[in-house]
């Protein structure tokens, strides 16, 4: 009768032992800075950035304004948090981007993620601007592509 309550006991504290183990060897990432949450824009040079956006609302239905087009989404399934990606065409000589397409990551705490990222080594490639719909900072990929962050104002 007691083997049976000591083999339970025993097996119990190897759970537990390996557990704790586990728990201090394993490099546990809630700690660490998210760093992209999603897609806040696609960005492309086109000839003609009114024609662009007036035949995307014609034919494919996209909601246009000013500024390309607006999609809003959920943070999550539950959430009511309402977040959006834009959808902008440029103009062929615009010097905002300098390929065919640039896309815009949304991030959080831009400021401590610049921080991260010039430790880390990543080509800054200019000061953080803040405007009433965020704040942006362009940096370089491994391959020298232009990246932008943003930090939305939600």
């Amino acid at each position: 009768m007691k083997k049976p309550i000591i083999l339970t006991v025993t097996l119990a504290a190897t759970f537990c032992l390996g557990f704790a183990f586990k728990s201090v060897t394993t490099n546990n990432n809630d700690n660490k800075m998210k760093k992209v949450t999603g897609i806040g824009g696609v960005f492309f040079k086109c000839k003609d950035p009114k024609a662009a956006t007036t035949w995307y609302q014609k034919h494919l239905g996209l909601e246009t304004n000013p500024y390309g087009a607006t999609f809003e989404w959920y943070e999550s399934a539950k959430s009511t948090k309402k977040s959006q990606t834009q959808w902008t065409p440029f103009a062929q000589d615009s010097k905002y981007f300098d390929k065919e397409y640039m896309i815009n990551y949304r991030v959080e705490n831009l400021e401590a993620l610049v921080e991260e990222l010039k430790k880390e080594g990543v080509t800054i490639v200019d000061q953080i601007e803040t405007y009433d719909y965020g704040k942006f900072v362009h940096i370089l990929d491994g391959e020298g592509n232009k990246v932008e962050l943003w930090e939305a104002t939600d």
